[in-house]
């Protein structure tokens, strides 16, 4: 018998295969491609960035092209082993404990964008150090970059129909279960009730919005001038789009909420105290702009 809610979903999950291609035994997902993708764009918009003498203090680029190129290496290991290290120590802990051979079975939870950004912000660091390059001004490129492939991994989101959103009934609702994740890996929240398609409200947020917020203050007023600027309005912006989102979002099924029956969650209390480090970013690159002057 159909609830009120599914009567209402006039926006069908698409039959998508998580699997993009097979080369043999070797299947390649929709998910894998997206981090490429993410990782190949930021650093290609990067590059752009990099090369515009006139964006930055003094009208000189911090980072040459090259350096650039030799950083997407470790960007990319930053992500992969902060994002799932992150995953683990925060939402699968005691499942690994039991079996530790899950650790490296990323289709179990997949990454964290909290561990993800640790493990950047590491990578950052060392190579910035190690190539004398501004550490604030590093920060800004890679925030600058960061929504493009935040967008890629909230779309593979959709298409793997993982991190469903809450029960709904809004008409652009959607029952995320179909043949394809039946039969490829099983993430159906196994139920025919309507969710919040929580994923492209993250997309759309993470994403688009960000990216071009981050563009206007980049082109537009100049915010790389002030070393620390672009990256304390990435972390905020992030840290609020993710806790708004929380809302429609249904938290992982091993953790739940973490106060009360719809409250709390764990994407709320990591993004949190993000909000204030990225205001105290921005509050602190302001006041050395303005020491320079």
């Amino acid at each position: 018998m159909p609830t009120a809610a599914n009567l209402l979903a006039i926006m069908p999950f698409p039959e998508i295969d998580p699997i993009a291609f097979s080369l043999g035994p070797l299947s390649i997902h929709w998910y894998g491609l997206a981090y490429v993708a993410g990782i190949m764009l930021g650093w290609y918009y990067g590059r752009l960035i990099a090369a515009n003498n006139k964006l930055w203090p003094g009208d000189v680029s911090p980072i040459t092209k090259v350096q650039l190129d030799d950083f997407i290496i470790w960007v990319a290991l930053g992500i992969v082993l902060g994002g799932r290290i992150g995953y683990i120590l925060f939402y699968d802990m005691p499942a690994v404990i039991e079996s530790p051979i899950r650790a490296i079975q990323i289709w179990n939870g997949g990454m964290s964008f909290h561990g993800g950004l640790a493990g950047t912000t590491i990578a950052m660091i060392i190579f910035a150090r190690r190539n004398a390059i501004p550490i604030w001004s590093l920060f800004d490129i890679v925030s600058a970059v960061v929504p493009i492939g935040l967008f890629c991994g909230r779309i593979a989101n959709f298409v793997n129909g993982e991190l469903w959103g809450r029960l709904t009934d809004v008409p652009w609702g959607m029952v995320f279960c179909n043949q394809y994740i039946e039969k490829t890996n099983g993430y159906c929240p196994g139920d025919d009730f309507v969710r919040h398609p929580s994923q492209l409200y993250e997309a759309g947020l993470e994403g688009i919005v960000l990216l071009l917020v981050l563009a206007v203050l980049i082109y537009g007023f100049r915010a790389l001038k002030a070393p620390g600027f672009v990256t304390g309005v990435f972390v905020c912006g992030y840290a609020l789009s993710r806790i708004f989102v929380e809302f429609f979002r249904e938290p992982d099924a091993q953790l739940g909420y973490l106060l009360g029956t719809n409250w709390l969650t764990m994407g709320m209390v990591l993004s949190t105290p993000m909000v204030l480090l990225g205001i105290w970013a921005m509050l602190l690159a302001r006041r050395q702009a303005a020491l320079q002057h």
